[in-house]
């Protein structure tokens, strides 16, 4: 059966107008602005970033104020908005040794060279809330809005890998350099195929759903996937990006984008052909968002189980097509929540095919009790 539905553009209208109004919230407050949502918060506008495969802070912020705050529906927004781009080149790849860390600590050495640096972080805090932040003053003290910025134009210093070390002396597996005759696929621009190459994976892990990753690295400190590592080394800084100008023959540099970057150190027992050593797992992601970057890490070693010759236990975390068909928010959003819209057609063939199996199955109930009765008489 097919039942017409009428109004549905005029409704679709007065929900856009609701959800406006219902955006901007009491008008009697001030507006929210590009500038404050991109500067205070700046770990939303990171994730939005890097699961949006786009680095714009304004845009993400823009896509964060127009979402009300709704992270997947910002993400969904930069990612339609990136397929209007066009696009001019690619740049090299970016030397993240060269990155000017703001934040860089290693849980295996306590003495490295460069020191470790705390940097903006949670880590230490007391998880208590401060209800200074809740106070109306909301001016600057003039004093402090006068003082002189002692960090202004501070660059940090680089530093080397930790994981530099452990290669001097051979005991980690050392990674293999991309092959420049054949660069790896660019998921951005192709659809994901299975079985996927590493290069492939980390570029579906750098933009997968943040809270699926960390279930996934969860599920395997626990014990599905047998992966519990050290965070080699985190870092997060500002690394330049260039591009290779061919009129001039040498790179210009265009800019430079602010990453965190996680090498995890594993156990590695050896095999047939390798001694024992350690291996890595690798996690790199747009903005500060150190979480999502060790997350990525320890997913992105549990699926290297099989390219190692190690057991497969069975865990969603070492099931490549498991990981990486889920990874993605924008999909899996838009795939659940097309259940919402209608489908009337499809319910209405379904009820009265349920309505046949109940009335054939009363009928033959029915049936079935009168045969018994003339038995029983």
């Amino acid at each position: 059966m097919y039942v017409a539905t009428k109004g549905g553009e005029r409704a679709i209208g007065k929900a856009h107008d609701w959800l406006a109004e219902e955006r901007r919230g009491d008008p009697a407050l001030p507006d929210l602005t590009i500038p404050q949502i991109r500067e205070q918060l700046s770990l939303a506008v990171a994730r939005v970033m890097a699961e949006g495969a786009l680095y714009d802070p304004d845009l993400a912020a823009l896509a964060l104020k127009q979402a009300r705050g709704d992270m997947i529906e910002a993400v969904f927004l930069i990612r339609a908005y990136r397929t209007t781009l066009p696009r001019l080149g690619a740049s090299r790849p970016l030397d993240t040794g060269a990155m000017a860390c703001d934040r860089r600590i290693s849980a295996i050495f306590k003495d490295l060279p460069g020191g470790q640096r705390l940097g903006p972080t949670f880590d230490y805090t007391h998880r208590l809330l401060d209800f200074a932040l809740a106070a109306e003053a909301a001016q600057d003290d003039p004093a402090v809005a006068d003082a002189p910025d002692e960090t202004a134009g501070h660059r940090p210093e680089t530093v080397p890998h930790v994981a530099d070390i452990l290669d001097r002396e051979g005991i980690l597996q050392p990674e293999t350099g991309a092959d420049e005759a054949s660069p790896p696929p660019d998921l951005t621009r192709a659809p994901l195929e299975l079985p996927a190459g590493r290069a492939l994976r980390l570029q579906a892990l750098a933009r997968g759903d943040e809270g699926f990753l960390l279930s996934l690295a969860y599920s395997s400190q626990r014990g599905y996937g047998r992966n519990h590592p050290f965070v080699g080394e985190l870092r997060i800084g500002a690394v330049a990006v260039e591009v290779d100008m061919p009129e001039l023959g040498f790179a210009v540099e265009i800019g430079e984008v602010t990453l965190t970057e996680c090498e995890t150190v594993n156990q590695f027992r050896g095999s047939a052909t390798e001694p024992a050593q350690f291996t890595r797992g690798y996690g790199l992601v747009l903005g500060q968002s150190e979480r999502k970057a060790i997350s990525m890490a320890l997913v992105d070693r549990a699926l290297r189980s099989r390219e190692l010759g190690e057991e497969d236990t069975g865990a969603p975390v070492q099931d490549e097509e498991f990981v990486l068909s889920h990874a993605d928010n924008v999909q899996a959003s838009g795939f659940l929540e097309h259940i919402k819209l209608p489908h009337h057609v499809d319910f209405q063939a379904e009820l009265e095919m349920v309505r046949r199996l109940r009335a054939e199955a009363g009928a033959a109930m029915a049936e079935a009790d009168a045969q018994a009765r003339e038995a029983a008489e």
